[in-house]
């Protein structure tokens, strides 16, 4: 491989073999380093790795009910090829040629991909065949090395090649790769037929479809786009000459789109399969499934702000898509609010949180008090509750527990309320609060909602709903409503279901009154028209109107739209009641995280930022006293990368290397001491030579610099600012 570097080298960094090895710390002992003078370090410890265990757990779950129904679909489909080919009218339904392949349509969020071709990995071993081999394309940039991770991961065993040439070239022709193949497909044949004797030995029962007499073999292409067509479309045909005594299937892992197998294969390749498309949920679904599942419900205790949320959720929409990340993410909140917060050991379900509030010494005691939720709170009581609360350690633990309690029957009563108000106002026109339950969520917890102007559209939009609608979203609210356990929750529901059913009594009652209202709208209505068929004069025409306008505003309602009024009153107060902003609520410190600046900095990193820092400022880095400077300038015994780095700011768009060269020269040698009237002063030798290359291969690498054909010896600057 060739390389437009201005240098090559290998360097060999050896160990020092008398250096003895520090102890390894254990994760506890990390964690009891994040808060200074805490006591319940070791308390904080057993409830994050509980709840990291039980997000790790959930979310595992959640992944295998969300894709039973696509790798059902796939087992269905494997099972029916398989069984098609033991038919006698294979021939006649399938040309012998073709290869049954599965497009599976998985999205952009390639992360995630992993987890579900490990399961589908899984399941294709547990019920149809042992016989499966998954492959990449970072291990498959040649025919011959995707063969051979085929031919390995089937047999489970190491194979071998017996190429002329190990460094052959790209281009080679494919009927010499096709002769090559086929000797190592032999060998697949040759070693699938003794697979297939031991399984027919007779006296041998078949407990499970993977021990059926041929079972199929199984390659799964886990990210079709990034495979080189050449190499995809030789393993094909190789494959479809060897079909009629390998039971070979195909599943192609698609991230983008069904037609990029028609861009990488020509149709004399592609009519050698027999594709049929799957697609897989959307990331979005998925998203809203684990936000639903693992942050909007009251059985996990620790929670996340508004900017923290939107901080996740944007890395999600504008990053990768991917779910498994955002869940990292979410791990990584958990982490850091008990590594961080000594109070959260009381984040956790209440009866544990009521004993912990037991425990809590007096220093966790000042740290409550200066809170600002309960500091606001104390400022709110009486001036002799206020002085218990400051004073009393025994009864501030007691108010601590009416607290977290009521903390709970918030959480309880909030997120019924939040699902109701979604289901209500998620099909509206251009969705004022937002289409998916998350965006409304990040509306409730930074301010409340009901003081938004989309809040008051959303209003506007329900009074104008049909009869139908309504009533359907009525009842998918007293679904939500049904299994939560609250009080006030179950008194909702009470109420909904009597709305429920006056809505349904209006089928008997309304036809006689509705006829009634209609004659009366017919009769206030006729006789203003009536008036402007006749001739009139300006002052007359502009009487007869204000009587329409007015006879309109004073028409006497149905009772469905009286009806439809109490039930939007009725979810107007829960909205009131039980949606205002977690920062409303005392004590919420503990189990909301609130720091979105440490999560995007850990999540959303700036290396070249990190680089420059450390190139601009090498002692905070390397903590040499040396290197230490007073005006933020780089000292000249710093490394010589910094130097080299530092110098390159002093120049333009080019830099010419020989004066580069020079001037480091210089900055060498006073750092070396050497008296600057001397003849040596600044002159570059071998050594200092070896050195610049080297620190201007490493800037180019790191890529402040480029080499360009503009000017001899000179290279070109990538990046700018930075001083």
């Amino acid at each position: 491989m060739s390389t437009s570097s201005v240098s090559k080298g290998c360097f060999v960094f050896k160990p020092d073999v008398q250096k003895k090895k520090k102890s390894s710390l254990g994760l506890e002992d990390y964690f009891n380093h994040g808060c200074e003078g805490a006591e319940t370090n070791e308390m904080r410890f057993k409830l994050f790795h509980d709840l990291w265990n039980k997000t790790t757990t959930d979310t595992e779950l959640l992944q295998e009910e969300l894709n039973r129904q696509i790798l059902d679909n796939l087992l269905d489909f494997t099972k029916k090829s398989y069984s098609t080919r033991q038919q006698s009218d294979w021939a006649s339904q399938m040309r012998a040629s073709e290869i049954p392949t599965a497009a599976l349509m998985l999205g952009v969020n390639v992360p995630d991909h992993d987890m579900t071709f490990q399961s589908l990995s899984e399941l294709l071993q547990q019920s149809v065949t042992p016989h499966v081999a998954c492959v990449q394309a970072k291990e498959c940039t040649a025919l011959k090395h995707l063969m051979k991770r085929v031919l390995e991961r089937l047999m489970d065993t190491v194979v071998a090649f017996d190429d002329e040439d190990e460094d052959e070239e790209a281009e080679q022709r494919s009927t010499q790769a096709h002769k090559n193949m086929q000797c190592s497909l032999s060998s697949l044949c040759e070693w699938y037929n003794t697979q297939t004797k031991k399984s027919d030995t007779p006296g041998k029962k078949r407990k499970s479809p993977s021990k059926d007499h041929h079972p199929p073999i199984v390659i799964i292409f886990k990210d079709l786009e990034a495979f080189n067509h050449r190499v995809l479309q030789d393993f094909i045909l190789t494959c479809s000459r060897y079909i009629e005594r390998l039971p070979l299937m195909f599943i192609f892992g698609i991230a983008t789109s069904p037609s990029t197998i028609q861009h990488m294969l020509p149709h004399s390749v592609s009519s050698l399969l027999c594709i049929e498309l799957f697609q897989s949920l959307s990331c979005t679904q998925h998203l809203a499934t684990v936000i639903d599942k693992l942050i909007l419900t009251t059985h996990f205790p620790f929670k996340l702000t508004g900017k923290v949320m939107q901080v996740l959720v944007s890395l999600f929409l504008y990053h990768d898509f991917s779910v498994r990340n955002f869940i990292k993410g979410f791990q990584l909140a958990l982490l850091e609010h008990f590594h961080s917060q000594p109070l959260s050991v009381l984040c956790c379900k209440k009866k544990e949180a009521l004993r912990n509030v037991t425990l809590l010494s007096h220093t966790d005691l000042e740290r409550i008090r200066k809170l600002p939720s309960f500091t606001r709170y104390v400022e709110k009581q009486q001036t002799e509750e206020q002085a218990e609360l400051l004073k009393n350690d025994a009864h501030l633990k007691e108010v601590c527990q009416q607290l977290i309690k009521d903390l709970d029957k918030y959480h309880k009563n909030y997120y019924p309320t939040l699902k109701c108000l979604h289901a209500l106002t998620s099909s509206l026109p251009r969705y004022p609060l937002g289409k998916q339950i998350r965006e409304l969520h990040l509306i409730c917890l930074e301010k409340s909602v009901w003081e938004t102007e989309d809040y008051h559209s959303a209003l506007k939009l329900l009074k104008m709903l049909a009869k139908d609608e309504l009533i359907a979203s009525l009842q998918r609210c007293a679904e939500i409503l049904h299994p939560v356990k609250s009080k006030k929750m179950k008194s909702a529901l009470v109420q909904l279901e009597d709305m429920l059913a006056k809505f349904k009594q209006l089928d008997v009652l309304v036809p006689a009154a509705a006829n009634e209202v209609v004659q009366c709208e017919e009769e206030t209505l006729t006789s203003p028209v009536n008036n402007l068929q006749k001739k009139t004069d300006l002052f007359q025409l502009q009487k007869a109107l204000l009587e329409m306008k007015e006879s309109r505003r004073s028409k006497k309602q149905s009772p469905f739209e009286i009806l439809r009024s109490e039930a939007l009153e009725f979810f107007d107060y829960l909205v009131k009641s039980h949606l205002s902003p977690p920062e409303c609520q005392t004590l919420h410190e503990v189990c909301y995280y609130s720091s979105s600046s440490t999560i995007r900095r850990h999540l959303n990193a700036t290396p070249r930022i990190s680089i420059q820092a450390a190139l601009r400022s090498p002692y905070y880095y390397l903590l040499n006293e040396n290197l230490k400077t007073e005006d933020g300038s780089v000292s000249n015994a710093a490394p010589d990368i910094c130097l080299t780095y530092k110098l390159h700011l002093e120049c333009g768009r080019l830099i010419n290397l020989y004066d580069w060269l020079q001037a480091y020269a210089t900055v060498v040698s006073a750092a070396d001491g050497h008296d600057p009237d001397s003849d040596d002063f600044g002159k570059v030798d071998d050594v200092k030579h070896a050195r610049f290359i080297r620190a201007v291969s490493e800037l180019e690498f790191l890529g402040f610099i480029k080499s360009t054909k503009q000017k001899t010896d000179h290279v070109a600057r990538l990046t700018w600012g930075g001083c």
